[in-house]
């Protein structure tokens, strides 16, 4: 593994900043992302995490869409807008999802959503799906709760979605105690993940708690996917996992029908994406030295914005929702579609994940428009041609950069 953190004697003050828009109120010295504050029809279903301790999902959830009403993206909309060969492709591949607590209607819940779109069935019977807990034994589960449930069952309809053909693990840890999910993403490979998708996340991790679960993220031959998190450009700071070097930071778009030329789809890079410049040692594939000495998150995006949400289905409520079906975004949607990609193309052995989402970057849409903070230098938090800090190198088309 390469070292986690950058030499000691670089510090978020000493970085060469550019031209660029001034910083208000930022005691790192490297931006401000938007009010994490949510409008009126959204919420987020985990509080946010700054203890590098605990986990927060990255699901935000609309509370206006109507009862019982399948609105919002569907698996027709995400294989067109990313010119997915879902269909044809997936099949022996094995995506992982790693989630806390227990939804004990999960997999009911997921062929509900399959069978309404015409996806083929997954279940424990047919051994297309695989719920277990931390230790990979099928019981006894966690106790549960209303928002993680929600986070369960965004990821595997998004797996869904994308890889109808795929293996579902889902592997539920103990809590969001960050060593409860670490052992949950090891247990994940041992037994045979070849894509490992993570939709959780915690800001401003940096010390010695951090170092000692890095090694949980690094699988050499297993894809690690991970959230960028939902309350916009955090600076000079850490999320943990997806600032890990070993990792693939995905953060997050608004996705719209029109324009994009003959696509007929057209993204701007989402206000509250994740993404900052963090301490953790820059992966060796990764550039932009001058803007950001350690590792600068994003890697790639994909759709997030919960003003174009995907549909979900789950019948153990949270609070203040219509059920069954209901609209989500977040980061912790665009993970599982990143993950379960990696898991159409197969590539899953390639010992450096990201690295093909540098080297074959023109085979991804690429976001121009929008921003996710305020910072000094505009790669951090302006999307722009080429690469940037909020949607990386973009978006997918196809599975060529995958």
């Amino acid at each position: 593994m390469a070292p986690l953190f950058v030499a000691c004697g670089w510090s978020p003050t000493n970085i060469p900043f550019g031209q660029g828009a001034s910083i208000v109120n930022d005691a790192s010295a490297g931006g401000t992302s938007p009010s994490s504050s949510l409008p009126n029809y959204a919420r987020r279903t985990c509080p946010e995490s700054r203890n590098p301790e605990m986990m927060s999902c990255d699901v935000l959830v609309r509370t206006n869409d109507g009862e019982n009403a399948v609105e919002g993206l569907v698996p027709e909309d995400i294989q067109s807008a990313y010119r997915l060969p879902s269909s044809s492709r997936g099949a022996g591949s094995v995506v992982a999802v790693v989630d806390a607590y227990d939804d004990p209607k999960i997999e009911s819940d997921l062929n509900v959503y399959r069978v309404h779109f015409g996806l083929p069935s997954c279940t424990t019977a047919t051994g297309c799906f695989r719920k277990l807990n931390q230790l990979g034994e099928a019981g006894p589960f966690p106790a549960k709760t209303p928002n993680w449930s929600e986070e369960e069952s965004l990821d595997v309809d998004m797996v869904s979605a994308v890889c109808p053909n795929c293996k579902i693990l889902l592997i539920e840890a103990n809590s969001n105690n960050a060593t409860d999910l670490g052992a949950a993403v090891n247990e994940a490979v041992q037994l045979g993940a070849h894509v490992v998708s993570n939709s959780y996340g915690s800001t401003g991790s940096l010390g010695r708690f951090t170092r000692e679960i890095a090694s949980d993220f690094d699988h050499k031959g297993t894809v690690i996917v991970a959230a960028a998190g939902d309350a916009g450009y955090y600076g000079h700071e850490d999320h943990s996992p997806a600032g890990f070097p070993t990792v693939v930071a995905v953060g997050g778009t608004a996705l719209t029908r029109g324009g994009g030329g003959e696509r007929g789809w057209s993204e701007v890079a989402w206000a509250l994406t994740g993404g900052g410049c963090n301490y953790y040692s820059k992966p060796m594939w990764q550039g932009e030295g001058r803007a950001c000495q350690g590792r600068l998150a994003n890697d790639v995006s994909a759709v997030a914005s919960y003003d174009t949400p995907v549909a979900v289905y789950d019948t153990d409520p949270g609070t203040g929702l219509p059920r069954p079906w209901f609209l989500a975004g977040g980061t912790s949607v665009a993970t599982p579609i990143i993950a379960s990609i990696y898991a159409l193309a197969g590539n899953a052995a390639d010992e450096d994940a990201g690295e093909s989402l540098y080297t074959k970057a023109t085979s991804l849409f690429d976001v121009t428009a929008g921003s996710n903070g305020v910072c000094r230098i505009a790669v951090l938090c302006i999307a722009k041609r080429g690469f940037d800090g909020p949607t990386g190198n973009g978006t997918p088309d196809g599975i060529g950069a995958f």
